[in-house]
């Protein structure tokens, strides 16, 4: 089985899972990627009447709204549930993200949501998060090369992603060779680096459940 098609599949499960719980008042938070893609595609097939999505990109958006109303987080309480993928996870359900560029929003919505599903695919599972794939930080632009030299002394290898600014104007540093040993520790580190606007670092609030699909099989973390 090719990957886009279980990320389909997780996706398909995360909608199977909400599905149910669903009514006229719920608002839907919606990440960004490939994997929520396909979660995406399959709320707008379904057509369903709720109150509306809070989306954690302006890509996100686009693929949505003309399907369902694309709400601000301000406008709304809380979300009922916020659907996303990640670059790692592990079996404490902390995870990686940011490959896109969108981890301050992400976590943003992580935090205002009852229920935080992370759709994945069996790659993503790892037993050290950081090891294989890098962490991205977003900075502010003055303060892209002090907070690289800080991350130096922690032992990483920032690369600074050219070309890039995130939807909130800002900057990323990708940081290599950087295993995590205590993700809840070092997330608050980081963020605690004059400059650091957030992390892709997801411990503090960590998934609640985490669909993963495999070649033969779905399964949940939870």
């Amino acid at each position: 089985m090719n990957q886009d098609l279980k990320k389909k599949n997780s996706a398909i499960e995360a909608f199977n899972l909400i599905n149910p719980k669903l009514n006229k008042d719920s608002v839907i938070g919606i990440g960004t990627g490939s994997t929520t893609n396909f979660f995406i595609e399959e709320l707008n097939s379904s057509n369903l009447h709720i109150k509306g999505v809070v989306c954690s990109s302006k890509a996100s958006a686009s693929l949505i709204r003309n399907t369902y109303d694309v709400l601000s987080l301000n406008e709304v309480h809380s979300l009922d549930f916020y659907v996303d993928g990640a670059d790692e996870y592990n079996d404490r359900k902390e995870l990686i993200k940011g490959g896109g560029g969108a981890l301050t929003r992400e976590k943003i919505l992580a935090y205002s949501s009852e229920s935080f599903i992370c759709i994945v695919d069996e790659t993503k599972h790892t037993d050290l998060l950081g090891r294989e794939f890098p962490l991205a930080i977003e900075v502010i632009e003055i303060a892209r090369s002090a907070v690289s030299r800080e991350l130096m002394k922690m032992g990483g290898k920032p690369i600074f992603r050219n070309g890039f600014t995130s939807d909130n104007g800002n900057q990323i540093v990708d940081v290599h060779n950087f295993p995590i040993e205590i993700p809840y520790e070092l997330e608050a580190e980081i963020n605690n680096i004059p400059g650091v606007v957030e992390n892709g670092i997801f411990a503090k609030r960590k998934a609640d459940v985490i669909i993963c699909a495999t070649d033969n099989s779905i399964n949940i973390l939870d």
